[in-house]
């Protein structure tokens, strides 16, 4: 049984896709026939994940201020099911972080979030402990192309911009990680999507070179919650 590193508050509903638009809202059925507009979280392309007639599981915040009550947590393709909330992705990862359950990163003791580089930029985690600083920024995933995961599923020159602060951090002398957290079970590789964002393919082999790591790392996404699993391979050959 997988760990989850992020539950929901309260059960999932389930239902189908009928659309999706203006990026941040869709419309779905729920299983008992009830038609709803909800709130989509995710600013992406989401593609492969916004196909109308994929199966979803949807959230109802049961808060009354909201304009749209329910929200878009999962999408089912094939036989997987996605997390396409990409705010999740730091709780989950900031959960595993402080068990330590993160593959090379169990040895920092205090975890800090949203932290300035001291320029332009705000990363998602600083770690610090015995072994000294290590940067994070995660990246939520959901493309899959074959048995692999990809990011970006849009051009993303904010997350070139990661990139170069952490090899900036890097070459400072700290330690500088970049986490894609493939929200979905049904690959077995992560690799940049070149086809879909060329510069920043580029960017993160340059980043790689200097010395940035990358930890792709595979989410156990259930209808109770999320899990940071297994670690993925990746390559950057063709990027």
């Amino acid at each position: 049984m997988a760990h989850l590193d992020y539950r929901y508050p309260g059960p999932l509903e389930s239902g189908v896709l009928l659309r999706r638009m203006k990026r941040f809202l869709a419309d779905v059925r729920l299983d008992d026939g009830q038609e709803l507009r909800v709130h989509c979280p995710n600013p992406g392309s989401m593609l492969g994940c916004a196909e109308p007639g994929q199966a979803v599981r949807v959230r109802d915040t049961q808060d009354p201020r909201r304009k749209l009550r329910y929200g878009l947590e999962q999408v089912r393709a094939g036989r997987a099911w996605i997390g396409v909330h990409p705010g999740l992705a730091n709780h989950v990862i900031a959960a595993a972080l402080e068990r330590r359950g993160l593959p090379g990163l169990e040895g920092y003791d205090r975890v800090r979030r949203e932290v300035g580089d001291g320029h332009a930029s705000r990363l998602d985690f600083l770690v610090e402990g015995a072994a000294g600083r290590c940067w994070i920024e995660v990246k939520s995933t959901t493309l899959r192309v074959g048995r692999e995961g990809r990011f970006p599923d849009a051009r993303s020159a904010r997350g070139l911009k990661h990139l170069e602060a952490l090899a900036a951090l890097r070459a400072a002398g700290d330690r500088a990680v970049i986490v894609y957290l493939v929200q979905r079970a049904d690959v077995d590789l992560f690799r940049p999507a070149a086809e879909i964002d060329p510069a920043y393919a580029e960017g993160l082999v340059r980043a790689h070179a200097a010395g940035v790591e990358v930890l792709p790392i595979r989410a156990q996404v259930t209808a109770r919650g999320i899990g940071a699993g297994p670690t993925l391979p990746y390559d950057l050959s063709h990027a």
